[in-house]
């Protein structure tokens, strides 16, 4: 496993990390195959994970505690976050920053966190949501002081609403954020424009997430694809979206090269550009663990198929998924 520089705060973190979005209560999820997972992970030198108090109220936090404590002696990034205090994804300009992220919440969310992982002390803690509307407001800039004097914190980070990546520019002059969460992939090129160049100047970290959009660029929808009542993916796969994703896939799949599959070819795109420093595909199985840990191994894509990728960008509009 190749590692990479976490910008200023210096942790040499995995760039292939682990997003634990999927054990925290997607249908078809199952803790005892999620835990095989996570430890599977860290046997193969994945040592970056991203949870959420949002996934499963805690459940996934709890589930990543049981599997750092099972293998102790590994050492091992954890990064968490705090959701809004109306629950309301995404952070708009019209909430006020007193109903989203005000001092006390962050606090009593860090400290839900810290019980729920078993830990005394958070590596990565972050805004699960964000609106530059709400930079000036001195309530969350105090707490992340606080949580780092208090070492209940190391570094802090945003996570940015999907589909705005430069929405977080303003809160990133004030030097308070270590990190940045972004959607980033082959159909979300956006971030290249001007947070990607702006983190790598200012040696900011980058987290990128939705690596496989959701699971388009899996290659494993079709047009028939449901789920469950209640499951989000209802409505991010809409009809009239998931039949504009599908068309896409289908253009995007004559590029993939012999001997490799969509998945590896998303990931492997995501690791090419320098200022990444880590991507967190969602993994439930130790079989996706394995198959997506094994793309990092410093073999660039040929040129031309990266300059290729790029004409598969595809800009789209904030919608209600987080």
């Amino acid at each position: 496993m190749r590692t990479r520089r976490f910008g200023r705060i210096g942790w040499q973190v995995s760039e292939i990390g682990y997003g634990l979005w999927g054990m925290g209560g997607w249908t078809g999820s199952d803790d005892g195959e999620s835990l095989r997972a996570l430890d599977r992970a860290l046997e193969l030198g994945c040592n970056f994970f991203d949870t959420a108090w949002a996934y499963g109220q805690g459940k996934s936090e709890r589930l990543l505690g049981e599997a750092l404590r099972a293998r102790a002696d590994v050492p091992a990034y954890v990064a968490t976050k705090i959701p809004p205090k109306n629950m309301r994804w995404p952070g708009k300009a019209e909430y006020a920053v007193a109903d989203t992220f005000p001092y006390d919440h962050i606090r009593a969310c860090t400290e839900k966190s810290l019980d729920n992982l078993g830990t005394p002390t958070i590596d990565l803690q972050q805004l699960h949501v964000w609106s530059d509307a709400w930079t000036a407001d001195k309530g969350w800039q105090r707490a992340i002081d606080d949580l780092k004097r208090e070492r209940l914190v190391t570094a802090f980070g945003i996570s940015v609403n999907r589909w705005e990546p430069t929405n977080v520019m303003q809160a990133l002059e004030t030097g308070l954020i270590d990190s940045v969460q972004v959607v980033y992939n082959v159909f979300d090129q956006a971030p290249e424009d001007e947070l990607l160049p702006y983190c790598a100047a200012h040696d900011i970290a980058v987290i990128a997430r939705v690596p496989f959009d959701e699971g388009s660029l899996t290659g494993t929808l079709t047009r028939e694809s449901r789920w469950p009542e209640g499951d989000w993916r209802n409505i991010y796969f809409n009809r009239e979206h998931l039949d504009a994703t599908l068309e896409r896939v289908d253009r995007l799949l004559p590029l993939v090269p012999d001997g490799m599959d969509l998945p590896e070819l998303a990931l492997r795109f995501i690791l090419e550009h320098p200022a990444i420093s880590t991507t967190i595909p969602g993994m439930r199985r130790p079989r996706h663990v394995e198959r997506n840990l094994a793309a990092s191994d410093g073999v660039p894509l040929p040129a031309r198929l990266a300059d290729a990728l790029k004409n598969h960008r595809w800009d789209r509009v904030p919608n209600s998924t987080p």
